[in-house]
Formats: structure tokens, sequence, C-alpha cells
């Protein structure tokens, strides 16, 4: 058994190293604000960052199995009506995710 010295120094280092790692994105973005770049890729990066999202779930989708594509691709089009209609990221995706649960699990669309 370690000795507590030895806890007390295991313990504040693990501390330090945590802290350390939380605070180093608020520092290097401090460095970032005022680059061109960076205020380029805010623009440019949530629809990006949307089509990869929608690539990686399409992804999978059983082409060979049409009845099978009914759930998600429905689920697909309430999203985008959703998030057309009212610009909530949070409640196109919940309400997605709502009909494509029902559709799988009620209606066993999936």
């Amino acid at each position: 058994m370690p000795d507590t010295g030895y806890l007390f120094a295991a313990a504040g280092v693990a501390a330090a190293v945590t802290w350390a790692l939380r605070a180093l994105p608020f520092a290097a973005l401090n460095a970032l604000r005022s680059s061109a770049v960076v205020r380029d890729l805010s623009a440019r990066m949530p629809a990006g960052v949307m089509v990869i999202l929608l690539c990686y779930c399409l992804r999978d989708l059983p082409v060979t199995h049409p009845a099978r594509l009914v759930a998600p691709l429905v689920a697909l089009a309430v999203t985008v009506g959703v998030h057309l209609w009212r610009r909530s990221a949070l409640l196109s995706i919940v309400g997605g995710t709502v009909v494509y649960v029902v559709l799988v699990n009620a209606v066993h669309l999936g």
C-alpha cells in the first residue's frame, strides 16, 4: 500500500493535468480569436458538419429492402421539415428521432 504522501501527490498531479487539459482550448481560442481563417471556418463549418453527419447516418441504408427505407427517409424528411419550419437544431433532431423510433418500434417500418 502506497504511503499517504504518494497518494496526495498522485491526486495533485491528476488534478493539475485535468485542469490543464480543460483550460488548454480556452487559451488556444484566445490566441486564434482574431484570425481570419478561424472566422471563415466558423461561418462555413456548421453546414459542412451537417453534410458529413447526414452522409454518416445514411451510409447503411438498406437499399435492397425498400420497406426498410421508409422509417429513415420519413425521419429524415421530418428532421429537414422541422428544421426549415422552426430553425431549431434541437427541435428538428428530437422530432426526427422520435418519428424514427416510433416508426421502427410501433409500426415496424425499420
